[in-house]
């Protein structure tokens, strides 16, 4: 499973390409063909991968003109100097790399000198394009344990050292084509991304949900490869008699071994359909996918993929920069994300997933960013769940609790980001919405008390029990619509009578399906709709209600509901507890008929609120 965040959040993001972008007809003047044999390589090689500009760290003599370090430095820089903040607020540094400068020290030390910077926490992870996803993930945590400060994630490749002319002159008359390929699809570039505990005060920050990393080292050969010489069973380059050997023999050549590639996608499409069975995202409610792959013939075989399972993202939702960046590896992604946020227009509520599949010993990972505006608390968006796992409870009933966290967390996310809910967070919500939103709730309200007491008539004989514990809920709630239609017409609600009021299509689909499910026998499932019900007046009003207060000019007496349900509901969810342990106890396996009826009620209940206005 993904490890999930509450409190991170990217407030910025950076990024320093070396040089002008060079063009597939200059690489030659700083990677050349050897020999007729390279340039037909070479020809395949671009007509594939869909590059059309790239940069290069060096200059046309094969000459550093910026370092690994200095890259990442600059990407660093315009980070902060976007967010306006100093390295003197960073508290933790991770950098992702398939090599810095040295062999040792560690490029985050290495990175901290180069910028100065003062005494912090640092991590430096090596691999190859998921090791910048890698770092993201440490420092993500290690942020999220803090309690204070901020965190710099940056990832810096530069392959082109390796690639130029001065390497393979020696061997030009060697037909090796798992060395060559590389050198038509690898450049240099560095990335930065600055993770904060609260949003930007100004602008959009991308809230961190999760991230994914996992590695399937341990069922494929290696693919991708710099130490050993071309069949990879010989000697680490340390082993050779001198390092002259080892490069002789070919040992500090960067191959990748094309024939093994096809399984990387495939890994990582299960890997995939994996998370959306476990319920940790949604591929319909992605709004933006970025996808690392190192030339456009992958997109087509992922999208291919996606289709199989039946889980496709629509392509017009993608987001690459490989055709004008080229493909930089570890910091592909973090320059990715730098170039799409200044280039599309984002919205609050907006789901961005990010995919890094990497070849060097087939790992993947998958990161979810939620974009937020500037003034939603992480307080607010963060709300937890009803309930959480206690020692109270069964085993069953902890393991169904746990099931309903995660849908929970889901629906939050969705009614968070719903145009009601964003008018009241963004401090716009006026009366007449208040009024608009009163009108189309109150019928429902009204119609909550009797599917449960019809769905409590259609329990069996045997399971009178909990009818008594649903019938004793459903009094208590008898009469509060005549609560909410009051705060109508203190609001200024027009409507003589409740019959005059109307359902919202979202409303209509609500009450529709909970009248359907209490009509049928022993309908167990309606104890997962009222934990989403009974959910959202517990947490989610309560942290919408003083922004009403503050906003709308309006006699306390109109907001007469909402207190009260967020004030009693906690009792309520005691009671429904105890119906689903009685459940359990009574009907053993009706858990995922509850877990069902949860879903279904959350995409109910944000349809709802997505028609208000």
């Amino acid at each position: 499973m993904p490890i999930r965040f509450d409190s991170v959040f990217v407030t910025a993001t950076g990024s320093f390409l070396p040089g002008q972008p060079v063009a597939n007809d200059d690489i030659d003047r700083f990677i050349a063909p050897l020999n007729a044999t390279s340039a037909r390589i070479k020809r395949r090689i671009l007509a594939e991968n869909g590059i059309v500009t790239r940069h290069y760290a060096i200059d046309d003599a094969g000459a550093t003109v910026h370092s690994t370090t200095q890259m990442a430095a600059a990407a660093i820089n315009n980070c902060i100097t976007d967010a306006h903040v100093t390295l003197q607020d960073v508290t933790i540094l991770c950098t992702g790399s398939s090599g810095g400068d040295l062999a040792m020290p560690g490029f985050a030390n290495m990175l901290q000198g180069e910028l100065h910077a003062p005494p912090m926490t640092t991590s430096t992870h090596q691999g190859v394009c998921a090791a910048g996803m890698a770092a993201m993930q440490h420092a993500a945590t290690a942020l999220e344990l803090s309690e204070s400060g901020h965190a710099l994630v940056a990832a810096s490749e530069m392959p082109s050292r390796m690639f130029k002319r001065s390497r393979f002159a020696p061997r030009q008359y060697e037909t090796d084509f798992d060395s060559h390929f590389l050198r038509w699809m690898l450049s240099d570039g560095a990335g930065a991304c600055l993770l904060s505990r609260q949003p930007r005060n100004a602008g959009l920050s991308l809230k961190l949900r999760w991230i994914h990393n996992r590695s399937f080292s341990g069922d494929l050969p290696v693919c991708m490869q710099i130490g050993k010489a071309a069949d990879g069973s010989g000697p680490s380059y340390l082993d050779y008699a001198s390092l002259a050997d080892a490069e002789a023999d070919g040992a500090f050549l960067l191959r990748q071994d094309v024939r093994l590639l096809p399984n990387l996608f495939e890994l990582g499409i299960h890997e995939y359909a994996t998370l959306v069975q476990q319920d940790v995202f949604r591929p319909e409610q992605i709004d933006h996918f970025l996808c690392h792959y190192s030339s456009q013939k992958f997109a087509g075989v992922v999208e291919d993929l996606m289709q199989r399972a039946g889980l496709a993202i629509p392509r017009d939702r993608w987001y690459s920069n490989l055709t004008w960046r080229g493909n930089t590896g570890a910091a592909s992604i973090f320059i990715m994300l730098a170039d799409f946020v200044r280039e599309r227009e984002l919205k609050p509520g907006q789901q961005i997933l990010c995919f890094v599949p990497e070849s060097g010993r087939f790992s993947v990972s998958f990161m979810q960013l939620e974009v937020v505006p500037a003034n939603s608390s992480s307080e607010a968006l963060d709300i937890a769940p009803p309930h959480e796992v206690s020692t109270t409870q069964s085993a069953k009933a902890a393991k169904l609790v746990q099931a309903l966290a995660s849908v929970w967390h889901d629906y939050r996310s969705r009614a968070w980001r719903t145009p009601l809910v964003q008018k009241i967070t963004t401090g716009q919500f006026t009366n007449a919405d208040y009024v608009k939103w009163m009108g189309c709730w109150i019928p429902q309200v009204r119609e909550g008390s009797r599917w449960m007491v019809a769905g409590a008539d259609h329990l069996d004989e045997q399971y009178s029990l909990l009818a008594t514990l649903v019938r004793k809920h459903a009094g208590e709630e008898h009469n509060d619509f005549k609560i909410l239609f009051d705060d109508y017409r203190l609001a200024g609600g027009t409507a003589q009578a409740i019959e005059d009021l109307r359902r919202n299509p979202g409303g209509e689909a609500l009450n529709a399906y909970m009248h359907g499910l209490a009509s049928q026998s022993n309908p167990f499932g309606l104890l997962g709709a009222i934990y989403i019900i009974e959910g959202t007046g517990q947490r989610i009003i309560p942290a919408l209600l003083p922004l009403l207060k503050q906003q709308l000019e309006l006699p306390a007496q109109s907001f007469r509901f909402l207190t009260y349900h967020g004030d009693n509901d906690v009792s309520h969810l005691a009671r429904w507890l105890s119906a689903v342990e009685m459940a359990i106890e009574l009907s053993p396996g009706c858990e995922e008929r509850i877990l069902a009826v949860a879903r279904a009620t959350a995409d109910l209940y944000v349809l709802q609120m997505e028609h208000v206005l």
